[in-house]
C-alpha cells in the first residue's frame, strides 16, 4: 500500500471512532447512583385565632400512626394538655377552651411511654360572645321559635329556665352545634321565665352568655 493510502485508511479509522463515541448515550459507563427519597414529614394547618369554645377544624398531612393533636398553655412541657384528640378524619374538629387567651396546638406521638410533639402552632382564643333571638312574650303551653348563635361547640346548649336557676339548671334545651334554630315549648305556668345560651368548654365549664327574657301569659 502506498504511503498515501495509508494516511487515508488512518483518517477514516480515526473518523470511525469519533463517530462511534459520539452515538454512545450521555454518562455511559459512569456508575448510575439512584436518587435519595427523602422523608415525607407530617404537616398540619388551622386557624392561628378563633372563638374560644368554639370548634377548631385541623388539616392534617401525613399523620403517623397513633398521632394526637392537643391544645396546651403555650410552654407548658408535651405531657400536659387541656384538650387531647386521636384524629379520625384527616379533618378532625377540636374543642378549644372556654376562656380568652394564648394557647398552642400540638402533634405528638407516644415515645417510650410519654408523649413526643412533632408540629406546634400558637393559638389565640378570643372572649366568647353569643346571641339569643325570640319572642318577648308567650301563651302558656304555646310553641316558642329561639335562635342562639355563640361558639356552638359540641357542649353548648340553649335552655329555658327560672330567671333565679344555676347554671347547670336542665330544662327544655336544643344544641346550637346541631341546629341554631328549634322551637320549645311554653311552660304552663305563667310568669317570668329566661333564655339562656350557656358555653360547656374546657377551662371554662359552664358558663353563661347570654340572656333573654320571656314572659309567659
Amino acid at each position: 500500500m502506498t504511503t498515501d493510502g495509508r494516511r487515508l485508511a488512518g483518517a477514516l479509522s480515526r473518523r470511525v471512532l469519533l463517530l462511534a463515541a459520539c452515538a454512545l448515550p450521555i454518562g455511559a459507563g459512569a456508575q448510575t447512583r439512584p436518587a435519595k427519597r427523602q422523608a415525607e414529614e407530617p404537616a398540619l394547618s388551622a386557624a392561628r385565632s378563633i372563638m374560644a369554645g368554639a370548634p377548631l377544624s385541623v388539616f392534617l398531612t401525613r399523620p403517623p400512626p397513633g398521632a394526637r393533636l392537643a391544645i396546651a398553655r403555650a410552654g407548658d412541657p408535651a405531657a400536659t394538655a387541656i384538650v387531647v384528640v386521636e384524629p379520625r378524619t384527616l379533618v378532625p374538629a377540636l374543642p378549644t377552651p372556654g376562656i380568652a387567651g394564648a394557647y398552642e396546638l400540638r402533634l405528638t406521638v407516644e415515645k417510650d411511654g410519654a408523649p413526643v410533639i412533632l408540629l406546634r402552632q400558637p393559638l389565640v382564643t378570643t372572649e366568647p360572645t353569643a346571641t339569643l333571638a325570640a319572642p318577648e312574650k308567650v301563651g302558656r303551653g304555646q310553641h316558642l321559635p329561639v335562635r342562639g348563635i355563640g361558639p356552638n361547640g359540641e357542649m353548648d346548649r340553649v335552655v329555658l329556665v327560672a330567671p333565679d336557676a344555676p347554671a347547670d339548671a336542665d330544662s327544655q334545651r336544643f344544641f346550637p352545634a346541631e341546629n341554631v334554630e328549634a322551637t320549645l315549648e311554653a311552660p304552663d305556668q305563667p310568669g317570668l321565665y329566661e333564655l339562656r345560651y350557656i358555653l360547656n368548654a374546657p377551662v371554662s365549664g359552664l358558663r353563661i352568655l347570654a340572656r333573654r327574657p320571656l314572659r309567659v301569659e
